[in-house]
């Protein structure tokens, strides 16, 4: 096989090496500071990982909540995560983080990089830890024209299929509580009424909906920031290797067209490639169900496959895989297509809800459904630990599955027929029949659902204590009494999806410092070289204290590192 041919080498200040929230922050922030920026994805599509996210971030201490009175002492956000990462936390980096995030995010919403709107009750996961917040941390991106991108919105990642109702429409979490009430409130059914009208619009002229929410509205307001400010965003051209001069990193070579190009980068090279879920071999080794052989699903994008971290450790960058968890798990369900592939619905929403329980195979509970989707996970993996398959079901009754919709299927008026063909959704007239249904042991499933419905009439659960604190009540129905998490399982038919373990993105990356620098392994950074979003080596130290502890970090460590090169020698 012959060489790729080399194009003319290109100079610039800063190389950043990915297209989702931390690229775009690091490139931003770059250009701000008057620094030449190149931007360049592996992918034919932008976005990343954040593209598929909800992009909620996770910013104590930010303008939002101080002007919605919502209290915070500065050191609350140190405390919490002191007492609930514990000695995995790197404390500098953690300091970094909550000194400059509310910085980043006020720079950014000034420049219009970024818009979020505070989501007042939503607690932390833990919420009373130590230092604990009942809400504020959190904040929801705003909703965006994807019009506004031009011939661009056609290379902006699409969100997840399963999320996109409707062959393309966006469903954002401030749209949820009107989704849910819209068979039963007219401001409701007048709201997703116009969400609809616009799908419809748009799909005369586009191949989906242009009304953009979650990650998606993040990435593409931050997109066209970064095409005003002229910043170059090179697609299907992945970093093949790093340069090295005088002892620092001083560019890469990047391929593109089937052509090398030599970029020199006089302030930096930074890795925002989005970490490692699609590298199978480096999951086996660190992923311990995998390691003993047990099933598990990608929920990334594919093209997430360890690129940074191999570029790290090929000028001495250190792998940091000493986290609690090595990725940030969530339960998806699996969708069948018309192909006959699947692809996955992560199950953020409907374990909360009442009217739900999750069970294993023998019909038993194995964890506070109202917990966390990183919590669920591990609990799932522990249940299954004799089993050969990882595997649990969501089960509701038909008056859940009508309220609130079960996986992928929405609440009515959508019909379940078409997830009930595909056998994605399972039913049953009794309790009995819906457990052979889905190979579940009947008589367990019949004692664990008798044992729960008793309890949960009156809105309590003695076995798992669901709905117990303000994270756990967020996640339920609001206004449901006397407890939003609890309703009896007793309104025939009965409803299953069976899901597995996947991830989010990877914990486990490139050992970094405060400034963002990546690490060798004797602890000194390798001067030119910088690490940010899932490439980096989770702040959590593989935890996963609130929503938003992914991008809120990505956003802010890019702003760092960008900032720390503005402020290097040219």
């Amino acid at each position: 096989m012959s060489e790729p041919a080399h194009a003319p080498p290109v100079t610039c200040d800063v190389l950043v090496a990915g297209s989702g929230a931390a690229g775009f922050a690091t490139a931003l922030t770059a250009s701000l500071h008057g620094l030449d920026v190149i931007m360049v994805e592996k992918e034919p599509l932008f976005g990343g990982t954040t593209a598929y996210s909800a992009g909620v971030i996770w910013i104590p201490g930010n303008a939002h909540q101080r002007a919605a009175g919502v209290g915070e002492q500065p050191h609350d956000a140190l405390t919490y995560l002191i007492s609930h990462v514990g000695n995995r936390l790197d404390r500098a980096k953690a300091e970094a983080f909550i000194a400059s995030a509310p910085a980043m995010l006020r720079t950014f919403e000034r420049e219009g990089f970024v818009s979020y709107e505070l989501a007042a009750t939503w607690a932390d996961y833990h919420p009373d830890e130590p230092g604990g917040s009942q809400g504020g941390r959190s904040l929801v991106p705003s909703e965006y024209d994807g019009r506004k991108l031009g011939p661009w919105f056609d290379k902006l990642r699409p969100a997840l299929k399963t999320m996109m109702p409707l062959g393309g429409m966006m469903v954002g979490r401030n749209d949820l509580p009107h989704v849910f009430k819209m068979t039963r409130s007219a401001p409701s059914a007048l709201h997703v009424a116009r969400m609809v009208t616009r799908h419809a619009c748009d799909r005369l002229r586009y191949s989906r909906g242009t009304r953009l929410v979650n990650g998606n509205a993040l990435i593409a307001r931050m997109a066209v920031s970064a095409l005003h400010r002229g910043i170059p965003i090179w697609l299907s051209s992945p970093v093949v290797a790093l340069q090295m001069q005088n002892g620092r990193i001083a560019g890469a070579v990047v391929e593109q067209d089937g052509r090398r190009v030599a970029v020199a980068a006089r302030r930096g090279v930074v890795l925002a490639c989005g970490g490692f879920p699609a590298d199978e071999s480096l999951k086996r080794r660190v992923y311990a169900h995998l390691a003993a052989g047990k099933n598990h699903r990608l929920l990334p994008p594919p093209g997430n496959a360890g690129d940074g971290l191999r570029l790290a450790q090929t000028v001495g960058g250190r792998f940091h895989d000493e986290v609690h968890q090595p990725a940030a798990w969530t339960p998806v369900s699996l969708v069948p297509q018309r192909d006959g592939s699947t692809v996955p619905f992560p199950h953020f929403f409907d374990r909360g809800k009442p009217g739900y329980i999750s069970v294993d195979r023998c019909g038993r509970r194995f964890v506070n459904e109202a917990k966390s989707y990183h919590v669920y996970v591990p609990a799932m993996i522990e249940a299954c630990r004799n089993d050969p398959v990882v595997e649990a079901w969501v089960v509701c009754d038909q008056r859940a599955i009508r309220r609130f919709g079960l996986g992928a299927l929405g609440p009515a008026p959508m019909r379940p027929k078409p997830f009930l063909a595909s056998g994605y959704i399972k039913r049953g007239d009794t309790v009995e029949a819906l457990a052979a249904a889905c190979g579940i042991d009947g008589p367990g499933l019949a004692r664990t659902i008798a044992a729960f419905n008793g309890p949960a009439r009156r809105g309590e659960d003695p076995q798992l204590q669901r709905g117990s604190d303000a994270y756990q009540r967020f996640n339920g129905a609001p206004g449901h009494a006397p407890n939003p998490c609890i309703a009896p399982l007793d309104a025939p038919p009965f409803f299953a999806v069976r899901v597995v373990p996947a991830e989010l993105g990877t914990f486990a990356g490139i050992a970094t410092n405060g400034n963002a620098q990546v690490l060798d392994h004797g602890g000194h950074p390798i001067e030119g070289l910088y690490a940010v979003g899932n490439d980096a080596a989770s702040v959590m130290g593989g935890t996963y204290p609130a929503a938003g502890i992914t991008i809120g970090p990505a956003l802010t460590f890019g702003y760092i590192a960008a900032r720390h090169m503005a402020d290097a020698s040219a």
